[in-house]
Order: structure tokens, then sequence, then C-alpha cells
């Protein structure tokens, strides 16, 4: 580790050198404890009785060798702090740590596991021109283990039957939940101990890894939810660590989230170097594809009020972090959830933006989701709820969520959410979805979503998987699954994302009838889809396809195999000389169709 870098808040190797290295002669450890008056370590080795360390470099670092210690053995640091203090902390650049409420290290040597999925990570990119569809999970709650009292599978065990559930259901990458180190389930791993730690909860180190690596060899990328705002303040983590504010803010109006956690303090140099480092160790250890970045807006604002500020500090970080991930990991996908104004977060860092591919498109979420719950003869007013994201949509590379937090806290899942009855609430989804899956940008869903959930998500619960037993439940899932693969299959739904040429509104002044269309386009074809989010039924709607070629319908969401009205058939529609076609379109429905387009007949 340079340690110049190290201060001025440019490493991403931290730790390389702090932490709990296995050598041939022991196990050394180092810690940064820069106002420590002493620090002692204490383990399974010694009966956990204090074994003073040295002072190294230029007396801000403790270091000692112990040739009795073993991989797998526990150990802490007993901080004799500033203010007077003597508390046992875990390492904050621990490989491991023990189940809570337990908080010791544990010694881990990740060259243990040998990674098999080389050409997955030589040709992964960030999927701008790609298909990215991400099913979101939180691994403890996904399906429930019978034979462990907590009811969780390991990292490993997990693995062959979520790799192959995401694949038969049209989803290309995992993205998890956040799994360093955390004291408190319900936090959901949003408040950590251990930046450099896998939680405990689901194994080891070495069984994530193989979590990874056999995703990779399926085909499967993984994404990691990354928390670079706030931390735990469990007294044996980070919080005071040497008697000292020494990672949080000094002040209390800046220094306490939302949340009740610790706010890092992004312009101490040591600090970034500890997140940087940590945002590596994941990419570079565990062959992680990417990182969702959550709660960017309390990096860019102060506390994430826009109207105090932007925090420099938190603005250069984020550059310097994201210039480096991508320096040394090109294909690494750099997401930010980030609900605010802030201009070019998505542009590249030497143009003056900050380095993110893309950005959660939370204005969608939102005005989708609020015009779904609104009452049908209400929507007219509502409209263009659905139009407005095109509108702002080129400033950023733009990401569609239906997260977790959309299915919590008293919030309604996404299927609750629809407006009316339990029956009229699975054409609407079925339509919401289509728009969803249509709509320019890459796509996330949580889990349960896909057959339509109806319980708040609860961590301590696996989903509800005993109501596919329902019908009208297994066919929104078979929807949901011949959905995805219609977007996988087809180009124009992903290869022009991000380009004018890839997206064109066909009908969107429709506010008396609520029907909206519009056409995603590749070289030579078109796929329009067409809504009617009324609940009156249209019949004969012309819809101007600007070509006179003929389309084929690929999906009606209102078929009966997707517990709809309409019986399936294959349709050809045959347009006027003036490209025009009529259609059918009963209520709560959305339809999709090919076309063959030259380039000079496409409008």
């Amino acid at each position: 580790m340079d340690f110049q870098a190290f201060y001025a808040g440019k490493a991403f190797d931290a730790a390389d050198f702090l932490g709990a290295h296995v050598a041939e002669n022991g196990v050394t450890f180092r810690v940064f404890a820069p106002s420590a008056r002493a620090v002692s370590l204490i383990g399974e080795w010694n009966g956990w009785q204090g074994q003073p360390m040295e002072k190294i470099y230029d007396g801000n670092f403790y270091a000692c060798t112990v040739p009795e210690a073993k991989p797998g053995m526990m150990y802490k640091y007993k901080i004799f702090g500033a203010d007077g203090s003597e508390v046992d902390h875990c390492d904050p650049y621990g490989y491991g740590m023990e189940l809570r409420p337990a908080s010791a290290s544990i010694i881990r040597d990740l060259s243990d596991y040998t990674f098999h999925d080389d050409a997955w990570v030589r040709g992964r990119d960030n999927r701008l021109c790609a298909p990215l569809n991400i099913y979101e999970v939180h691994l403890g709650s996904w399906k429930s283990n019978p034979d462990d009292p907590n009811g969780w599978f390991t990292y490993d065990a997990i693995a062959p039957e979520l790799i192959e559930y995401v694949k038969e259901n049209g989803y290309n990458y995992i993205e998890l939940m956040p799994i360093c180190e955390h004291p408190c389930d319900s936090s959901w791993g949003y408040q950590n101990t251990g930046y450099f730690s896998p939680t405990s909860r689901y194994g080891t180190a070495q069984q994530l890894m193989r979590l990874i690596d056999l995703c990779h060899q399926a085909g499967i990328g993984v994404l990691l939810d990354f928390v670079p705002v706030h931390f735990a303040l469990d007294d044996y983590g980070l919080a005071r660590f040497d008697g000292t504010n020494l990672y949080e803010y000094p002040h209390p109006d800046v220094g306490v989230s939302e949340w009740g956690s610790c706010n890092f303090m992004h312009s101490r140099g040591e600090v970034r170097s500890f997140l940087q480092s940590s945002a590596w160790f994941w990419l570079e250890k565990f062959h992680f594809d990417g990182l969702r970045m959550d709660a960017i807006s309390r990096i860019l604002y102060w506390q994430g009020d826009e109207n105090r500020g932007v925090n420099r500090d938190g603005e250069a970080f984020l550059r310097v972090m994201n210039a480096g991930l991508k320096q040394r990991c090109p294909g690494c996908m750099l997401i930010a959830e980030d609900s605010t104004q802030y201009p070019g977060v998505t542009h590249p860092v030497e143009a003056g933006g900050l380095g993110f591919d893309y950005k959660w498109d939370m204005g969608w979420m939102n005005d989708t989701l609020d015009f779904f719950r609104t009452p049908p003869e209400k929507r007219s007013k509502h409209y263009h709820k659905l139009t407005f994201s095109m509108l702002y949509f080129p400033r950023e590379t733009y990401l569609l969520p239906l997260s977790h937090d959309e299915n919590v806290h008293g919030k309604a899942t996404i299927l609750q959410k629809m407006y009316g009855d339990y029956e009229d609430k699975f054409p609407q989804a079925r339509a919401l979805y289509l728009y969803m899956m249509m709509h320019p940008g890459k796509k996330l869903n949580f889990m349960g979503s896909e057959f339509g959930q109806l319980r708040e998500w609860d961590e301590t619960r696996e989903q509800d998987w005993e109501i596919l037993r329902f019908p009208i439940h297994d066919a929104f899932h078979r929807y949901i699954r011949k959905l995805n693969a219609l977007y996988q299959e087809n180009a124009a739904l992903w290869q022009g994302d991000y380009t004018p040429e890839g997206f064109e509104w066909l009908d969107c002044h429709a506010e008396t009838s609520c029907i909206y269309a519009f056409a995603r386009r590749k070289e030579g074809e078109q796929l329009i889809t067409v809504l009617n989010l009324s609940d009156t039924a249209h019949g004969a709607y012309r819809l101007k396809t600007g070509s006179t070629a003929p389309l084929t319908l690929l999906l009606n969401t209102d078929w009966q195999t997707w517990g709809g009205a309409s019986k399936q058939e294959e349709i050809m529609l045959h347009p006027d000389e003036n490209g025009t076609v009529r259609i059918d379109l009963p209520r709560y429905t959305g339809i999709l169709l090919r076309q063959s387009v030259t380039p000079d007949k496409k409008r």
C-alpha cells in the first residue's frame, strides 16, 4: 500500500496491507488507529489475553505477527482510546466475522478458492447495448432451509436452485442485497460492521466465491448492493474506533443519518481509501460484476437535502472511486441509487460527471406506481405520468427499478398496489410489466414480484411459494417468464435503449381513452406496444404504424393462458395504404406487435 495515497484518499488496495494476512510464519495483523493510546491483539490462541501491538510506519499503524494464529481462529483489537476508553473492536479490514450477536473477526485465507470463470470475466461489460434484466434477491428470505435454525442456506448450497430459477425465469443478472457483515437482520445489510467480511449468516468467504463462480459458469452475472454512506453504530465496529470520530463526522447534525447510523466522513482521505478499497475488494477478490451503490443522494448533498447544498468532498470521493474502479475493472457496472436532480451522474468523470454506468430511475418508478394506484375514472387527468419519463430520459443512462423498497413497510407489494379488487389487480399488473419491459432502460425486479406476491416482504420469512398453487398466480408467473424471454430475444428492446432512434411515441395524447402506443426499433424492425389502461374496452382502435408491412402479434396480456379472457391466436394485421391498422383493446390490456420496416418508412 502507498501510504501517501492512503492518506490522500486515493488508495484502493488498503486491504492488502491492513487486516489479518496469512503467511508462512503465521498471521500478520495490522490496524490503523492514529489517536489510540495503545492497541492489543486478543484471540483464541492467547486465551483472549492482550498481546501488545507495535507502532509502525508513522506511528498511526499497529502491527504484530503471531505464529500460533491459524485460519478460522477468532480475534479482536483491544483499543485504548484517546478518550480514555478501552473497547474491543472487530477488525475494520477483517475478511470474516462471527454470527451475530457475537462480534469477533475471523482469520480467512482467501487464496483457498480457485475460480473457474476466466471466460466470463474476460467477456463482461456494462451491458449498455445488451439485455440487462436483474433479479434482486435477499438470500436469507428467498427460500428457507428447514435444516437450519434460522432458515438460511449457505451461499453455495442455495446456488444451484437459485441459478436454475433465474435462468428459467428469463433474468440474466442477480443483484444481492448487502452481504457485508451486519449486526441486525432487520437492517437488511444496510448498516454494516464488516466492510470486507461476507456475512456469516450464509457461510464463509469461500462459499460466497463458489456461488459467484457457479453463476458465471451458468451465464449469470452477479451485482452487489454496496453501502458507502453510513455504518452501524455498535461499539465493536467503526464508531469512535480509536476513541475519536475516525470514520464518522464529529458533528451530530451531519454525523447521524436518518436511519440512526453513523455517516462516513467523506472529506477524510483515510475514509475514502477505506471505502474505495472495500468496493475494489468485492470486485477483485469475489469477482462481482458490479456494484449498486446505496443512497448516493446522501453523499452528494448534506443529509440528502438538496437545499443544504452539494457536499463537494462527497462529490470528489465518488469521482475518484468510480474512475479508479473503472480503471482497474473496465467491464464492471457501477449503478447509483439516486433520486436527486444532480446532473451528470452517469456521465464520464473526464467529462465532469460522476462516472456511474446507470442511475436508478426513481421518477419513472414513482410516477408509474402512482398511476396504477389511481382509480380508472381519474387516470385521464394523470395520463402523462406515463409519458413524462421520456422527456428527461436522454439526460442520464437509466435503469428501471421495482425493488425491495417498493414491497415493504406498509407500501404494499407491486401487485397489491394495483387499483381495485383482487381479480382486477392481475390484468393491470400484466399491463404494467409490459410497459416496463418495453420502455427504454435496463430492468430490475424484486424477488416474489414475478408470481404476484401479495404479502409485503419480511426478511424473516421465505417467499410465498405456495401461492403458485392458485391458477391465477401460476398464470401470472408464466406471463412474466414469457415477457422476460421476449425481452432477451428481441434486440429492438435493448440495443437502442439510449439512442434517439431506438424509441418513438406513436400515440401519447389519448388522454380520454387512456391508450398509449410506442415503438422500439432496431435496423429493419420495430416492436410496437399498445396499452389500454382504462377499465373500458376500446373496439377498432386505429393505430398508425408508419409502415404498410404486416404486423405479427407476439403477445396479448389478455390471453386466457395468462388469466385473461381472449383466445390465443396467431394473428397477422395488415395496415392500409396509410400504415394504419384497427385493433380491439379489452380493458386493462397491452399488446406487443412486430413489424418489418425500411429506414425511409419508419415514420
